[in-house]
């Protein structure tokens, strides 16, 4: 009968603490465990910059350079720690420690008034040292996405790794099918009026 107490009681409490460990509320800690970047739903950034970003990670990490990039534009993409608004640097370290026993790579951290550099949890002050050398980012999606696309690209060039922005897929392609389209619709036309002389001919004869 004590055991099957004990074990209710040892049950209960751990039932308790999961929730705590898993309900932090910080929505780029939850995010970063299966992707590279978080960029706020409600930031503002467009879909080119925000490809712009994804493509020079996935380049950097293609090439040797591995990071992951958290973007924060208010107290708000913060959840249960708005406390850690404007404080990049600690921020890093503590997304770090939620990551920790998925990814203990380097991590950077984007918000307007600076950067945070942290790997596995713990300050970087080789790659704190780069980013700080950078323009301060400024508000707004646009400003802080370039400055998170900056900051990959001196990262990686400072270990060796020329990381770029890929250009547009579909861009080439796009305009390779406005063109076959373009010509279909002449060629169509074309046909038309051929058709239609031929069967004026074929009426005059008559």
């Amino acid at each position: 009968m004590r055991l099957s107490v004990a074990l209710v009681v040892v049950v209960a409490a751990a039932c308790a603490v999961v929730p705590v460990a898993h309900a932090d509320g910080d929505p780029a800690s939850d995010y970063l465990l299966s992707q590279k970047t978080f960029l706020p739903f409600d930031a503002k950034i467009s879909k080119d910059n925000a490809a712009a970003l994804n493509g020079i990670v996935a380049d950097a990490h293609r090439k040797g350079y591995t990071a992951r990039v958290a973007v924060i534009s208010r107290p708000f993409d913060l959840g249960a720690v708005p406390s850690l608004w404007h404080k990049p640097k600690i921020y890093t370290r503590f997304l770090g420690q939620e990551l920790f026993f998925v990814y203990k790579g380097r991590l950077l951290v984007v918000m307007p008034n600076g950067y945070g550099v942290s790997r596995g949890g713990k300050p970087y002050a080789s790659g704190q040292r780069v980013v700080d050398r950078l323009p301060t980012p400024g508000n707004g999606g646009a400003a802080l996405a370039a400055a998170a696309t900056r900051a990959v690209r001196e990262l990686a060039a400072s270990q060796g790794v020329h990381a770029v922005v890929p250009p547009p897929a579909s861009t080439s392609s796009s305009s390779t099918d406005d063109r076959l389209i373009i010509a279909a619709a002449a060629g169509g036309i074309a046909l038309l009026i051929l058709l239609g002389m031929g069967l004026k001919r074929v009426l005059a004869s008559r």
